[in-house]
């Protein structure tokens, strides 16, 4: 069966196709980390912004706490109150300032502490005081006897900016006075300055639960001790943390990444910044909350909108690419048709040639074995009557065997040529093929001498065709006679019958194949040996093989030959799947040859 034509839209539309997905696929890839650059780098700008802002609000607000107690040191009824001890006037003359400093400026401490580090009074609690103040500015300002200042977490698990100054007075120390800002007030303006929410983090171990609860309590906040396992929330600019805030995440930003999360209806960016006291020591951490709702759903939208403008050039120019493929396919396959239409008309014109040329001869062969056949049975009979009645019997007998081994000679010769003249006349019928084959082999081990193996390889059931059964069974015997006299040793002769399409048309059908095991036909004259009258053999008549192609055929078939790499020749008569008649008769109109 002939190739099928190759398929030029399959082969280079798909590898195309592929090539622009690629491309496609590379671009929003490509895109996709830029914006996460982007991304990474805006929130990196942010938390070295709020790191500057918070450093300068810290040594602003110090500045400023400063300036408001060194004032406060120049009043002469507040030194001899705070030399006194009398926390009644202190909190009659300082009150007043204090609630304006915690209004307009959210100073949130004010303490007089004496010599001894014992609280006199605390002007935002003044109903707490007595106890020792033992924190880390309070003894470097006493240590040094110079402004200490830095943030701590008071024993209420508040954190703050604490400045603490000495008092002193020409013969003695007076005191210390501390003044305070919490630690939200500070992170609540770096929200409005950068538009970004902190969430201030505190490790549990450095407060207890009940010194938090009661800050809580004090300060009228709600929290909750055990939303994180190693850290406590102590300060917000948002109502709430996101919801997926856990410690996993947590310990990533420790290590100093980022992480993107969906909090409801917000995508928010997070990352953290270290937490020290006035020691030095890491209290917690901040944790930089950035809303980039907007510019994921502005990045999503534009990059939507580029693959979307990318597929449909993609696919205008693989529409280009498909009709112009189209048309080179349509124009390939009406010449790849025109090819085999040509190759199959000069086929059948071969055939019809060939069926011409062994009609006429068959036609005069017969002609010429009617007209040679009578008188040289005559002559042969003579002959005999000669041997039998010479006078001189020697030589008598010697020229009437010579007349009867010409006679005898001539007569094989014709016969050969009426057996082929004969396969003109066919009658096609419902034919058994295994029964002909057996026929036939049961024929050939009577004639041949050597009495060569033959094997059958036959389906079942049988196969029924519509053929002329003495041709085909003509035909096999030559094939196996053939095969017979191309074997030199003992190897077997094999017949198959398998199905197989037409070589050229494709038509169904079945091949009949004998295989012999000789040294195979040459290369040179494998294309002479369906010659009429060609043969390598002395004895020969070279007409066996111009039988078999005949009898191929008259039935529509036809026979070739294949010399096999492990040697030997398989000769294949390919028969056409007819329908099977009742009883067809295809008789050549020429007269039978006796």
């Amino acid at each position: 069966m002939p190739s099928r034509p190759r398929r030029v839209k399959a082969a280079f539309i798909w590898p195309f196709a592929l090539v622009l997905a690629f491309i496609l696929s590379a671009f929003v890839t490509a895109a996709y980390f830029q914006q996460v650059q982007v991304r990474d780098r805006a929130l990196a700008d942010r938390m070295s912004a709020v790191s500057r802002l918070l450093e300068q609000k810290l040594g602003k607000d110090t500045n400023l706490m400063e300036a408001v107690l060194r004032t406060l040191m120049q009043n002469r009824e507040v030194q001899a109150a705070l030399a006194d001890r009398d926390r009644e006037s202190l909190l009659r003359k300082v009150g007043p300032l204090f609630q304006t400093l915690r209004t307009d400026h959210r100073i949130t401490h004010l303490y007089f502490n004496g010599p001894d580090l014992v609280n006199i009074l605390r002007l935002h609690s003044p109903g707490e005081f007595g106890d020792l103040i033992n924190r880390e500015t309070m003894n470097k300002a006493r240590v040094s006897g110079r402004v200490a200042q830095g943030l701590e977490l008071g024993p209420l698990g508040t954190l703050t900016l604490r400045l603490v100054v000495p008092w002193r007075a020409p013969e003695r120390l007076l005191g210390y006075l501390e003044i305070g800002e919490e630690i939200g007030d500070l992170v609540e303006e770096i929200h409005e300055t950068l538009s970004v929410d902190l969430f201030v983090l505190v490790d549990k171990g450095v407060m207890l639960p009940e010194q938090w609860q009661h800050g809580m309590a004090l300060f009228k906040r709600e929290g909750s001790w055990d939303r994180f396992g190693s850290r406590v929330l102590i300060a917000q600019t948002a109502a709430q943390a996101p919801a997926s805030l856990d410690d996993r995440i947590l310990a990533r930003l420790s290590s100093g990444g980022s992480e993107v999360l969906r909090d409801g209806d917000r995508i928010v960016h997070l990352a953290m910044l270290p937490l020290d006291d006035a020691s030095g020591r890491r209290l917690g951490d901040f944790v930089l909350v950035r809303d980039i709702t907007a510019l994921q759903g502005a990045f999503m939208k534009s990059i939507m909108t580029v693959t979307l403008l990318s597929m449909l050039v993609g696919v205008g120019v693989l529409s280009l690419f498909y009709f112009a493929l189209d048309r080179v396919e349509r124009d390939y396959r009406r010449q790849y048709e025109l090819e085999h239409q040509l190759l199959r008309m000069g086929t059948e014109y071969q055939r019809m040639l060939q069926i011409e040329k062994l009609s006429a001869l068959g036609t005069m062969v017969g002609e010429i074995a009617h007209q040679l056949n009578n008188p040289l049975v005559g002559v042969v009979n003579l002959a005999q009557l000669a041997q039998r009645e010479a006078d001189d019997p020697t030589q008598t007998r010697d020229l009437l065997k010579e007349i009867e081994r010409a006679g005898a000679d001539c007569h094989s010769f014709i016969e050969s040529m009426l057996r082929f003249a004969k396969v003109s006349n066919f009658e096609s019928r419902a034919t058994d093929m295994t029964q002909v084959v057996e026929e036939a082999v049961l024929l050939f081990r009577q004639t041949e001498r050597r009495r060569l193996p033959v094997q059958t390889s036959l389906p079942d059931p049988a196969v029924v065709l519509a053929v002329d059964p003495i041709l085909i069974r003509h035909a096999l015997f030559n094939l196996l006679t053939n095969a017979a006299q191309a074997t030199p040793g003992e190897g077997a002769i094999i017949i198959g019958l398998e199905p197989g399409a037409h070589a050229h048309t494709g038509a169904p059908g079945w091949i009949l194949s004998v295989t012999d095991h000789g040294v195979g036909v040459a290369p040179d004259i494998l294309d002479k040996i369906f010659l009429p009258f060609f043969t390598t053999r002395v004895e020969g008549t070279g007409l066996g093989l111009p039988v078999v192609q005949h009898v191929a055929l008259v039935h529509g078939g036809y026979v070739s030959a294949t010399v096999r790499p492990e040697g030997g020749t398989q000769f294949a008569v390919w028969l056409p799947q007819t329908p099977v008649l009742a009883q067809t008769n295809h008789a050549n109109p020429s007269k039978p040859v006796a």
